[in-house]
């Protein structure tokens, strides 16, 4: 008796989370369209949409440049919202270019161009304000 107690008190939970599991399963998505890949979460907590895949898109923004990685070749942008994207405010790492990246310096306040594809974010252009 005591073998078949113990065997159901192994064995119960393993069937219960199978049969959760299999109802997850076969629960369609409220809204598949907006489900994300691994590569699409964002990276600090924001929502942020992406782009459908080969899509490129370009929008302006304002921001303080946070920091240069010339070694990354990358600007990161405190910018506010850029709702041409729907994308909040935020601090995020753009690809730049080094004739780029030589236009400015950390704490600079500036306008900036950039594309966002599946393959990243580049800044395509930046003034100082």
């Amino acid at each position: 008796m005591r073998y078949l107690t113990w065997m159901n008190l192994l064995v119960l939970p393993f069937a219960l989370a199978a049969c959760d599991n299999a109802h997850d399963a076969e629960m369609p998505m409220e809204n598949e369209d907006m489900a994300m890949t691994a590569d699409e979460m964002p990276m600090n907590g924001d929502t942020m949409p992406m782009t459908q895949s080969g899509t490129v898109r370009a929008a302006s923004a304002e921001g303080t440049v946070a920091a240069i990685d010339a070694d990354a070749g990358t600007i990161t942008m405190e910018h506010g919202p850029v709702p041409a994207m729907e994308w909040p405010a935020m601090t995020m790492a753009f690809d730049a270019s080094q004739p780029i990246r030589d236009q400015v310096s950390v704490g600079d306040t500036v306008t900036f161009e950039f594309e966002t594809s599946d393959k990243g974010n580049r800044i395509i252009s930046v003034s100082k304000r």
